[in-house]
């Protein structure tokens, strides 16, 4: 035996078993202040408490009606003190006894609820093996019965589970006071637990009138603006408005009578301030269009209704409901939002975590609205952001999914609407091809685009309406993007085309050239661009000196115009592509469109060097002026000009436009 495996058997027999210590002060002060970053969590978190205290009681009184206490509505109540700078809920709930205070509000990160949830699983366990003694008759009636499954009573549906939710008080509060009272027991048990998130806390027995829990948050200074009445109803409203149970709040007492110095006292009414009901998760059947429109409104802000909806349940490895809207009108800056944080509002059991879970949506939907309501989504400990795994993957490609299915639908049976969606949202959608290439053939067969075959100049065409009217030996989808739709229409590259009575696709969105280069081929058919490559319709390409065009002899003017324009382009050739036009611009393949390069180098980015061709009309009267132009100066001017024009034509810019100006004005006046 070596000296080391000796050495460390030994160490074995000789070690002790120590727990980790922990400095409970700093650690509850770094949970209070690092947690969380965002104050007003803390309501939302006390709500849900509140929310599973419910639940627990309404779970266990199935099996014990008494301990409902006679009271038949189980709700929340929330008081807020100007004066005394108090907020105080309370719940009519579970409630807990002394052992159990100490157990999940004594001990950090200790959750009650993940407590109950565990001894429900092992109680359901217990019970599917008694289910197995069951008799026929037994059978029978669960069939009679059914198997829905009732979310009243689901313990599945409670929502804490790190036990940490409660310290949020102390984010704003300096001291805390917890009254409760367990369901089932007498007045004489209550317990009040108090602390001002020191690392101490203080327990002592009371009496308490009625079962529940009721927690009273002395508010810090820094933090008075919580004991508005107004403030505290719009984060119910925003973050707890589809809490299963109704959230009550004292009205405002009414004014004063002419005459009156105070108001008569009367008791406080209270009313519900949030809608207690979660429209997502009702069936479909039950739900009219009306309350789809009106809930749209509610989460979106929106005046207008929507163009469409789907609502969908999952239920399996995974359980969530998604209900994804398609708005009928988009923001004014709707193309500069790439960066802001939009799309679909993110509940777990009903309980709002984040306003835009930009996890679940890609860009390119970002128009989408809606909700996703998930039973079983990793949160991180603070419930404010959404952990990446394979679940939120799943989702996340469901989404994407359903939205496009939803498109698909509306652009097979409701082409209006569809079109209205096209001009509000098409750009946006046209990312998807850069950006989801696995999704990229059924995003391609919603696009639509206007086209030189497209008489009313509206973006109605799709790419099988174009293929549809392809020639018989045509094998390319032609297409030309530009800086506007003008620009697009008088391109000089479409000179050839138009001739030949070939069908161009036009594309003036800033977002066409970014995204058909990456956009090769729709069904079989390469998509080319008319302002790339070379492009001859002549029968003279296919004839058998074409493999020594190459040792041709070069034309002398286009030699000579290569010579002035070499610091511009790459040569300068002879053109197929140009009827009516003197010159244009070519790039090669892979190159971007010149007005493209030129906003990316206005927005700072650092473009490569790049020249284009320059092609020339040889027939055209100008070229066929040059070839007896004798003078150097006067052929010059002449050369830099059809570069200048070609330039201009493709959405370029100049870089000296005063030399063109006077450029133009010395070939006027000496024209003249």
């Amino acid at each position: 035996m070596s000296e080391t495996i000796k050495n460390e058997k030994q160490a074995e027999k000789q070690a002790e078993k120590h727990e980790f210590q922990a400095e409970v002060r700093e650690v509850l002060n770094l949970m209070i202040h690092s947690l969380y970053s965002n104050r007003e969590i803390f309501l939302r978190e006390l709500i849900s408490n509140s929310s599973d205290a419910c639940d627990k009681l309404r779970f266990k009184a199935l099996s014990n009606a008494d301990l409902m206490g006679g009271d038949a509505e189980l709700r929340i109540q929330i008081e807020t003190d100007d004066e005394a700078g108090t907020v105080t809920i309370r719940d009519n709930g579970i409630g807990m006894t002394r052992d159990e205070v100490v157990e999940n509000i004594g001990t950090i990160a200790r959750s009650g609820t993940r407590k109950f949830m565990e001894s429900m699983a092992a109680d359901k366990d217990k019970k599917a093996k008694d289910k197995k003694a069951k008799d026929q008759k037994g059978k029978d009636q669960k069939g009679k019965n059914g198997n829905k499954k009732d979310k009243g009573t689901d313990a599945s549906n409670l929502i804490g589970q790190f036990g940490v939710g409660f310290y949020s008080s102390f984010i704003v509060a300096d001291n805390v006071t917890l009254r409760t009272r367990a369901a089932g027991s007498d007045a004489a048990q209550g317990v009040q637990w108090e602390s001002d998130g020191a690392g101490e806390y203080t327990l002592a027995q009371i009496e308490l009138p009625s079962q529940g829990t009721e927690i009273v948050l002395h508010l810090r200074e820094d933090a008075k603006e919580f004991a508005s009445s107004w403030k505290v109803r719009s984060l119910v409203q925003k973050y707890s408005d589809h809490i299963g149970f109704p959230i009550y709040m004292q009205k405002a007492p009414p004014a004063p009578e002419e005459g009156e110095e105070e108001a008569v006292a009367t008791e406080p009414e209270w009313e519900a301030v949030n809608q207690s009901s979660a429209l997502w998760t009702l069936q479909k059947s039950e739900i009219s269009s009306e309350d789809y429109q009106s809930f749209y409104k509610h989460i979106s802000h929106d005046f207008e209704d929507p163009l469409a909806w789907t609502h969908n349940r999952v239920e399996g490895s995974q359980n969530y409901t998604s209900l994804l809207y398609i708005p009928s009108k988009a923001p004014y800056d709707m193309m500069m939002q790439r960066d802001e944080r939009q799309g679909l509002r993110l509940y777990v059991h009903r309980v709002f975590i984040m306003d835009a879970a930009e996890q679940l949506l890609p860009q390119y939907l970002r128009f989408m609205r809606g909700v996703i309501d998930s039973d079983d989504l990793p949160l991180n400990v603070s419930r404010e952001l959404l952990q990446e795994n394979e679940l939120v993957s799943k989702i996340r490609s469901a989404v994407v999914r359903r939205s496009l299915d939803l498109l698909e639908r509306m652009a097979d049976k409701e082409q209006e609407k569809y079109n209205q969606f096209w001009d509000q949202f098409g750009q946006a959608l046209k990312e998807g091809l850069v950006e989801d290439m696995g999704n990229s053939g059924k995003i391609a067969k919603l696009l639509r685009f206007s086209s030189t075959g497209d008489a009313a100049k509206e973006q109605r065409v799709t790419l099988e309406d174009y293929v549809s009217r392809m020639k018989e030996d045509q094998e390319e989808i032609w297409y030309v993007t530009a800086e506007n739709r003008k620009a697009a229409e008088n391109s000089p590259h479409l000179e050839i085309f138009r001739k030949n009575g070939i069908e161009v696709l036009l594309m003036s969105d800033r977002v066409d050239e970014w995204a058909m280069g990456y956009f090769n081929e729709f069904e079989g058919k390469k998509m080319r661009s008319i302002a790339k490559g070379d492009v001859d319709f002549s029968d003279k390409k296919d004839d058998k000196d074409g493999e020594d065009k190459k040792d041709e002899p070069k034309d002398p003017m286009l030699e000579r115009l290569s010579a002035v324009l070499a610091a511009d382009v790459s040569e300068v050739r002879a053109s197929h592509r140009l009827v009516d036009s003197a010159s244009c611009l070519v790039l090669n393949e892979q190159e971007m469109a010149l007005h493209l390069r030129r906003m990316l180098e206005q927005a700072g980015q650092e473009m490569p060097d790049s020249k284009p061709s320059l092609e020339v009309n040889m027939e055209h009267p100008l070229l066929k002026k040059l070839v007896d132009m004798e003078s150097d100066d006067d052929f010059g001017e002449w050369a830099h000009l059809l570069y200048e024009q070609a330039l201009l034509s493709e959405g370029g810019q100049l870089e000296d436009p005063a030399a063109f100006v006077q450029r133009m004005n010395r070939l006027m006046m000496h024209t003249a």
